[in-house]
């Protein structure tokens, strides 16, 4: 709404009209005695309800009630149908491929060694990757999704214990413990659980006792040394009984011939009879 000076709005106009609320609030500002603005924003109440409820009307409500959409009834009451079953997930395609490189690696493995991973940095995994396999130790990152499937049904289902954590494998075709344990001395943040080297589950203490062995050729060597001390000891007790009968025949036979050449008369000088 807007007033001019000449409206007889004002404040200060000589007809005694109520005052709108607008304009009492500019009665504090620094306007001039007299003087209006142009243009005054004049609040104006709304309706609290702008929209009241309202009956249906009766044909719309028969139109209504005569599309109203009926759901089919089932042939059978849904008690009498089966409980439907478990559902099957999916089997993941890349989960499939690492259950089966997983299961190749296994196989061709004679050791098989569980560690516990701790975070490390990329460049001590790259080290560490580089020192075992230098002893022909490979590293594999075993997700426990994918290798629980895959050790249940070999012969390492007893190792499923140690597999609680983030784990990693050690595999060897050869069984190389010791190198292992070398290896693993200077990583304290992978930790050692346990083993199966040669299809024999080993703890840690099994694997450490099975690296304080001598090498497979010395065991070989001294297996060997020992099996075949008993036979020459056997030979040498057999041979002793006809060495000695021996030796003791041929002395008595140079007793036998020296007493009989004492006991021959010595010859005499030959002389002519008369």
């Amino acid at each position: 709404m807007s007033a001019g000076p000449g409206s007889g709005l004002g404040p200060h106009s000589g007809q005694g009209g109520s005052v709108p609320r607008g304009m009492m609030a500019l009665r504090g500002s620094r306007c001039p005695a007299g003087w209006l603005p142009a243009l005054q924003l004049l609040r104006r109440g709304s309706k609290a309800v702008t929209r009241h409820w309202k009956a249906v009307h009766f044909q719309r409500q028969k139109l209504l009630a005569l599309t109203e959409y009926l759901a089919p009834r089932p042939a059978l009451p849904p008690r009498c149908l089966p409980r439907p079953g478990p559902r099957q997930q999916q089997e993941d395609g890349y989960a499939r491929v690492l259950r089966a490189q997983l299961e190749a690696t296994l196989r061709a493995s004679r050791m098989v060694a569980v560690c516990q991973y701790n975070a490390m940095a990329d460049e001590d995994v790259a080290t560490l990757r580089h020192f075992l396999r230098r002893h022909d130790i490979h590293v594999k990152f075993a997700v426990s999704q994918v290798a629980r499937p895959v050790l249940a049904q070999s012969k390492l289902r007893n190792l499923l214990p140690l597999f609680v954590c983030r784990n990693i494998l050690l595999v060897s075709a050869e069984p190389r413990a010791r190198e292992m344990l070398r290896v693993l001395k200077g990583v304290p943040q992978v930790t050692l659980l346990g083993a199966c080297i040669d299809d024999t589950i080993l703890s840690r203490q099994g694997v450490e006792q099975l690296a304080r062995l001598p090498p497979l050729e010395v065991s070989q060597g001294q297996t060997v040394a020992a099996l075949s001390l008993l036979p020459s000891q056997t030979c040498s007790l057999l041979q002793r009984g006809p060495a000695l009968l021996a030796a003791l025949l041929e002395q008595h036979l140079r007793r036998l011939r020296g007493a009989g050449g004492a006991a021959e008369p010595a010859p005499g000088p030959v002389t002519g009879s008369h």
